[in-house]
């Protein structure tokens, strides 16, 4: 029997032209590193009215091998690797420190390109975790403070006094430390460029770690 979902995922199209468009791309005029190529193709989603950019999913696994995934926001992408924050303490904090591997997809539709990422990560030293939070916004910081992340909850009154008080402090202490903050860098292996095409000839650019360099290869859609 069809659905409403059904119905509903009938009518939709993927890159409807009236709102996408495909951008062309050049595999055989690329830089040697990812990380140029990357930055090239987030100012181009910028630029194109991407709504946000910088939220990734990022995909990990428990101690057990179980996946898990979320979205969340990219701090940075430099030598280090792409970059992202969250306690400690979290169910993703301790995933990561049981098996710390992890994979990255962003998806910016309007241009029909995908950029996935994926290797070991690594949590960053103390002060540039405390560095990063004091650099993002009152909320940002209101967020860390008020913790328990992951944790249950047992109600949203609880949450909204313990926000409440969070926001307070933000505000009067924006230096305020949160021990549990930690930034991770993800510190890529293998890091691919997915461009949409209208007649599913996608091209697909794979960069792999090579020693101290990268190689790259196509693959098929």
């Amino acid at each position: 029997m069809e659905t409403e979902l059904h119905e509903l995922l009938r009518s939709l199209r993927v890159w409807d032209p009236e709102v996408t468009e495909l951008a062309s791309f050049d595999p055989g005029a690329v830089p040697a590193d990812p990380l140029p190529l990357f930055e090239t193709w987030f100012a181009e989603a910028v630029a194109a009215g991407e709504r946000e950019p910088h939220t990734m999913s990022l995909a990990t696994a428990d101690a057990e091998g179980r996946p898990d995934v979320r979205i969340v926001v990219l701090h940075g992408a430099d030598e280090s690797g792409w970059s992202f924050g969250t306690h400690a303490g979290s169910r993703k904090g301790r995933q990561l420190a049981a098996r710390p591997q992890a994979a990255l997809a962003f998806y910016w539709p309007l241009q029909g390109r995908q950029v996935r990422v994926r290797g070991p990560v690594a949590p960053a030293p103390a002060e540039e975790s405390r560095t990063d939070l004091h650099a993002r916004s009152t909320g940002a910081l209101a967020a860390a403070l008020t913790g328990h992340q992951s944790d249950v909850l047992g109600s949203l009154e609880e949450l909204r006094q313990a926000s409440e008080a969070a926001w307070e402090r933000a505000r009067s202490e924006p230096g305020a430390e949160v021990p549990s903050w930690t930034l991770f860098h993800l510190r890529p292996e293998e890091v691919e460029f997915f461009q949409g095409e209208a007649r599913r000839r996608h091209v697909r650019l794979r960069y792999r770690r090579a020693g101290e360099g990268w190689r790259h290869e196509l693959l098929w859609p």
